[in-house]
């Protein structure tokens, strides 16, 4: 379990179970949900469980990752890597025999692009690493779609769009606070290679562009004013803590009186709230 990294496939499911409800305009299929749920975390555990074994060296440097399976020796790396392997196989086969192709192939290519893309090629080699590697977690959103209609639309595509803007400003707020950690072991990320007030202007600007990729929903058709509602609460909530963090940026404030972790928790809140709002509005519309 530990290798599969639970918490963070919570987020992945909780952005692909709604979509189905949209795709649906109403309850899709509970074994579908359940087969796409089962299939999308035996897919995303394989993804992480392959990270750690690329990352193995320097989780056992870093503070925040000291005690993962593989640094404190209780899984051995070639274990970890035929159980990545086996998680990767038998979730693409599982997509594709009770699900679909088309959401077996965008499951597996999440998880080629997370393994290869982000961990491999990126992640020690560019500060915008978690921007391009940030679409891995995007795909769920394509999937959740594609395993109820078995095809792609506009709406799965904005969504996307949603997570691809949000996925630096939910990151990088974590990555001000354990910069020592990243910069120890030589990974650049932003918070590393440049100072609060680049990365923190450069989270509102990801901030403002998302807030506004999530509202082309409605315009286009696909949701009504309940999703708008919640969009844009959710949304100008977000904004004021982003433009606070700039605030504190600006004024060189460092420490815990930067409060970064603020806009952390509350990227996690924010996207919990705006899908569940996608999964509620067919039903008020």
């Amino acid at each position: 379990m530990a290798l599969t990294k639970p918490r963070i496939i919570e987020l992945l499911l909780i952005t692909t179970v709604p979509v189905m409800f949209l795709a649906e305009q109403g309850v899709p299929d509970l074994k579908l949900v359940l087969l796409t749920c089962v299939g999308g975390y035996l897919s995303a555990g394989g993804a992480n469980a392959l990270n750690m074994y690329i990352d193995r060296d320097i989780d056992a440097l870093m503070d925040r990752t000291s005690q993962r399976p593989l640094v404190t020796g209780m899984v051995s790396p070639r274990e970890c890597l035929a159980f990545g392997i086996g998680l990767a196989v038998v979730s693409t086969l599982l997509f594709g025999l009770t699900v679909n192709w088309l959401s077996a192939w965008l499951s597996l290519g999440a998880l080629l692009f997370y393994v290869v893309v982000y961990t491999m090629i990126l992640k020690r080699r560019t500060s915008q690493n978690i921007v391009w590697g940030g679409i891995a977690g995007c795909l769920p959103v394509l999937i959740g779609w594609s395993a109820v209609t078995n095809s792609m639309s506009w709406a799965p595509v904005i969504l996307f769009g949603v997570m691809f803007f949000w996925t630096p400003p939910h990151y990088w707020p974590l990555s001000m606070k354990v910069k020592e950690d990243y910069a120890r072991v030589g990974v650049p990320m932003l918070p590393v290679v440049a100072s609060n007030k680049v990365v923190a202007r450069q989270i509102v600007l990801y901030s403002w562009v998302m807030v506004g990729v999530s509202l082309l929903l409605t315009p286009l058709g696909y949701t009504g004013w309940f999703y708008t509602a919640v969009a844009l609460l959710a949304g100008g909530m977000w904004l004021w803590e982003a433009h606070g963090l700039q605030n504190r940026a600006k004024a060189e404030v460092t420490g815990g009186k930067l409060k970064e972790m603020r806009l952390f928790h509350w990227s996690i809140t924010y996207v919990s709230v705006l899908f569940l709002a996608i999964a509620v509005d067919p039903f008020l519309r």
